[in-house]
This record gives structure tokens, sequence and C-alpha cells, in this order.
């Protein structure tokens, strides 16, 4: 009896041991993506539709990712486990941490010095200002990936979304990153708030 407490406690101090291993790697990209976690291999072929994949990589120390795109080979780096996103497009993402909880769709509660602060900080995250792992906001260029969160089970909302609410499950805030493209900064988000600075009246 006591021989098979001791393997069952070390079984399941072996299983502890690997689960906290999780490299949990959200992939951006465009085409069709092949993704062997034996092989540390992640191979995208050039294709019409955007994709977004998710895949975990279980391993201690270091992990070396070879990244295949359209034939081009380049090599991407995960130094420690945790949340990443991989962005494997030919443009520019950046993102921040959102308190959806707290988040607010009608914009005529909203007041002017905020809306502006908005426009400021949109601004900012654009030309990767101001942008630290510290400020839970990021800035990831074409063929790189950052660590976004220790919690793998963080939700990640991508670029080209919509969502603006999640559900909160008991006292727990959900811990949220909301993720954009450049060009839906620049050409939607920031003309809109501009637009709604004039229209609310103070």
């Amino acid at each position: 009896m006591k021989l098979t407490t001791t393997c069952i406690l070390s079984a399941a101090i072996i299983f502890s041991a690997c689960s906290s291993n999780t490299k949990r790697i959200t992939i951006l990209g465009k085409g069709k993506v092949d993704i062997d976690t034996k092989a540390n291999t992640i191979t995208i072929k050039d294709g019409a539709g955007a994709i977004e994949q998710t895949a975990d990589f279980n391993n201690g120390g270091s992990l070396n990712l070879k990244l295949i795109v359209d034939g081009k080979e380049s090599t991407i780096n995960i130094p420690e486990n945790g949340l990443y996103i991989l962005n494997a497009k030919n443009d520019t993402v950046v993102g921040s941490y959102q308190k959806y909880a707290e988040a607010k769709t009608n914009y005529d509660v909203i007041k002017q010095d905020m809306l502006k602060h908005a426009i400021d900080s949109l601004n900012l995250l654009i030309q990767n200002k101001n942008v630290s792992a510290a400020n839970r906001n990021f800035y990831i260029a074409p063929f790189n990936a950052i660590k976004i969160t220790n919690n793998i089970d963080a939700t990640v909302v991508t670029p080209y979304h919509r969502m603006t609410s999640i559900e909160q499950v008991g006292d727990k805030i959900p811990e949220v990153y909301r993720f954009w493209s450049i060009k839906e900064i620049r050409d939607e988000m920031i003309p809109k708030l501009a637009k709604d600075t004039v229209s609310i009246k103070k």
C-alpha cells in the first residue's frame, strides 16, 4: 500500500512539473498553418484567409521555434513559460490589457478629456512609445513573438474581432488582452474617437 501511494504521489509530482512548463502561443498569420509541437516547427503557406491558432508547447527552459512562412525560415525564441502572441504577418500588431468588466460602449457617458487621453494613448501605441510589459501594452513587429502574461488561460482578442464584453465568473475580473492592426487604429479607431470628441456635449 505504501508503495502504491508513493507511486501515485510521484506521478502527481511529475504531471505537475510537466503542466507547469506550458508555453501557450497564439499564432497570427495568413494562409494555412501546420504546427508540429514535437519538432517545434510552425509552417505557414500563403493563402487568402487570416488565421489565428493556438498551440501549447510543453518543455522546460528556453524554446526555439522554427517558423517557416512561404518557404522563408526564421527562429523565434520563447524564453520562458506563459502566454505569447506570435505575429507571422507582414503587418505590425499592437495591443494592451483591457478591463472588459468596466467597459463602456455608450460614448455619451465618456468625458472629453477621457476621449482625448484615449486618442493620445493609441497614437503612442502605434508609434511604439510608452510600450512595456509593466504597462501591459505590446508592439509586435512582423515575425516576432512577445510574452503577454504568465496566465496561459487569459483571453486574447485578436485583430478585426468585435468582442466588447466577456462574462465574469464570480468575483474574479477576466484577464483580457485586445489586439489590433495598426491600420485598424489609424484608419478606424482614432477617427471615430476624434469624431466623438466633437459630438459629445460638455
